[in-house]
This record gives C-alpha cells, sequence and structure tokens, in this order.
C-alpha cells in the first residue's frame, strides 16, 4: 500500500480536510495519511506548486500526492492522474499545479484524466471535488487500483503548465518574482543559489520593489545580521529569500505574492 501525502489551501479552521481524510479511510481503513500542509495561500496555485516539488525530496518513495487548489472547481478543468518516471502518483486538479513535482521527478511517464465516475462520490458536487473526486480515487490508488482504471489516456504533452517566469538579468541586477511567503513574512524567489552567485552582486544589495529601495545583506541565516535587519539568503529549499531578522520581510517590503524583486549592486557615490 501506497501512503498518501496530502496538500490544499483548504485551511485549518474548516472541516474541509478532515471531511478529505475520512472519505480516505472509508474507502482504505488502513491508509496512511501525511497532512503536508493545508495552509497554501487561498487559490495559490503557482506557491502550491512550488511547495510540492520542493518538499517532495522529503516524502515517502512510491506516495501518492494529493493536492487540491483548485481555483476552476466545477468549471471546464480537467481532474488528472500521472505517474511520474520515479513512481510517484500525482492527484489534482490539471492547472499547472502537479507539473513542476512531477518534473522533477523523472517527468511524466503516464496521465490520465479521472472519468471513470464510478470511483466517485455520488453526487459529485460542483464545488468540493477535494472530497467527492480527489479524495476518493486516491485512495483507491494507494490502496493497489491500477492507474487505467481511472480515466481515459492523456498525452502529457496536454498538461497545464505554469507560467512562471524565469529570473532576468537587469542592468544593475537580477529582477525576480515572489512565489512564496510563509508565516513567518519570509519572501522566497524564483531565483537559485547558483543563479545570485553568477550574477556577483556583493554582500551589500540593493533591493527595490514597489518604488521603493532597501539595503540587504547577503548571509546565511537570519541571525548573521543585527536585529530588523533585511537579509537575502538561501532557504532550506534552495530558493533566494528576503527575510528580516526577527520580523516579517512581506510587511516591511510590503510585498505580496506576484510582485516583482529587483535585486540590485549597491552603487558608491
Amino acid at each position: 500500500m501506497r501512503i498518501v501525502c496530502f496538500y490544499s489551501d483548504y485551511g485549518y479552521g474548516d472541516d474541509f480536510a478532515g471531511v478529505c481524510r475520512a472519505v480516505m479511510k472509508r474507502i482504505t481503513p488502513a491508509l496512511e495519511i501525511i497532512d503536508v500542509t493545508h495552509g497554501i495561500a487561498r487559490q495559490d496555485v503557482r506557491g502550491a506548486a512550488f511547495v510540492l516539488r520542493n518538499t517532495l525530496r522529503y516524502m515517502p518513495d512510491h506516495a501518492v500526492h494529493l493536492a487540491v487548489v483548485d481555483p476552476g472547481v466545477g468549471g471546464t478543468r480537467a481532474a488528472v492522474a500521472l505517474r511520474s518516471a520515479g513512481d510517484r502518483l500525482f492527484i489534482g486538479p490539471d492547472n499547472g499545479l502537479l507539473m513542476l513535482a512531477a518534473e522533477a521527478d523523472g517527468g511524466v511517464a503516464e496521465a490520465r484524466e479521472l472519468t471513470n465516475s464510478e470511483l466517485w462520490l455520488s453526487p459529485l458536487s460542483a464545488t468540493f471535488h477535494g472530497r467527492d473526486l480527489f479524495a476518493p480515487v486516491a485512495a483507491r490508488l494507494a490502496s493497489g487500483l491500477s492507474l487505467d482504471v481511472v480515466g481515459d489516456v492523456r498525452d502529457p504533452a496536454s498538461l497545464v503548465r505554469l507560467s512562471t517566469p524565469a529570473p532576468k538579468k537587469t542592468r544593475h541586477g537580477l529582477s525576480a518574482v515572489a512565489v512564496l511567503i510563509d508565516r513567518f513574512g519570509n519572501v522566497a524567489l524564483n531565483l537559485n543559489a547558483a543563479q545570485l552567485e553568477e550574477a556577483r552582486l556583493g554582500e551589500r544589495l540593493e533591493v527595490v520593489c514597489k518604488d521603493e529601495s532597501y539595503v540587504a545583506q547577503v548571509a546565511r541565516s537570519f541571525s548573521s545580521v543585527r536585529r530588523s535587519d533585511i537579509v537575502v539568503l538561501v532557504d532550506s529549499y534552495g530558493q533566494v529569500a528576503l527575510a528580516v531578522n526577527a520580523g516579517s520581510a512581506e510587511e516591511v517590503l510590503s510585498l505580496a505574492l506576484g510582485d516583482l524583486v529587483e535585486l540590485r549592486r549597491v552603487r558608491h557615490r
């Protein structure tokens, strides 16, 4: 039996995640479920895709990854199940959520659209596919159901992929995008350690966002700078992040998901 790793934006104040767990346990009582997080920002498909990819290496081998961040629920988006080349299964909406992780695990070896309604709960809610569609299919796949039973074959090339812009070199440094903000207010960028090092911007940077400019220190840890100082560091998943020692970069820099951030060399006057 495979373990189910469960990710969502359902939060912890409502019953949504718990009901999905209960549905899976009713179908497969012995099923082991890891609640990786239900604290993804609401409807943040891009951020969820990064979380799924970043955490993948720490999850059990051959697990079923159930990911539900689904702004298009009840609409025209497809529901899919994917098998990666590394023999992990990914269940969720075809909105780009699953693809970064699947590609990090060797790429999509097989894709199916969830068209076999005999596997779903009935009646199917138009607003809660996590409970009625994705959870039942995930539980059955975890207990050994063959992937070819869940529905029609999909060409992996037809699956939705996220249009996350790559970091860009600018006249004075690098331009990046805020892709994740954690509960401490640390802001991860779509930039990795190698890209930052290659830019050779120095140990003190100018951080420019929303027409405001801040001076930050490049460091290995929060405590490497003074309290309330802005720091640019490589986080635990290898992404470059903005942080404030004992504070919140989200609040100090007034940043939101999707905002552009430019890291510049400090210009001497």
